[in-house]
């Protein structure tokens, strides 16, 4: 049997070359505007954390950027906690909370479909986070529809 000689890999060690990027930086002309859409669960994936971040770094590129929760994605939008809301049970379990409110402190705005809110998960716009806007089930594909006209980058997030 083969013997493993490589020391083994401690704290500190790189396995990448983390610093290398390929690509230009690229950043907004004026006026450029990005929406990022989530149709998706919160705690059901990591698809949810990791596209705040990537609106939260659009918004620091200098796209004028939007969230929209619709769908099962209302519940990123919804205050949470344990034993009390904002408490954090666990490490990690205010994660979309802390990040959707830095998105929104840092000039981001956040909408959520109210039909889904209220009819498919029976919360109300007192269970969002403070910041979030409340909007019709009608102005779901209008929100997209005038980013669309604005020629907006648009990321679309979808999983079940």
């Amino acid at each position: 049997m083969p013997a493993v000689t490589a020391p083994a890999h401690k704290k500190g060690d790189f396995f990448v070359d983390y610093e290398e990027k390929v690509f230009e930086d690229v950043k907004a002309d004026p006026g450029e505007k990005a929406l990022v859409t989530f149709h998706t669960v919160a705690f059901e994936g990591s698809i949810g954390l990791v596209n705040i971040l990537q609106a939260k770094r659009l918004q620091r590129k200098g796209f004028e950027t939007a969230i929209l929760l619709y769908g099962p994605g209302v519940t990123l939008g919804v205050q949470r906690g344990f034993p009390t809301l904002g408490d954090e049970a666990f490490p990690g379990a205010q994660n979309f909370s802390n990040q959707l409110n830095a998105f929104m402190s840092e000039g981001g705005k956040v909408y959520c479909c109210r039909f889904a809110l209220q009819m498919l998960y029976g919360h109300g716009e007192p269970s969002l986070l403070p910041g979030i806007r409340g909007i019709s089930p009608l102005d779901v594909l209008d929100l997209i529809l005038l980013h669309r006209k604005a020629g907006a980058f648009i990321l679309d997030t979808w999983t079940v």
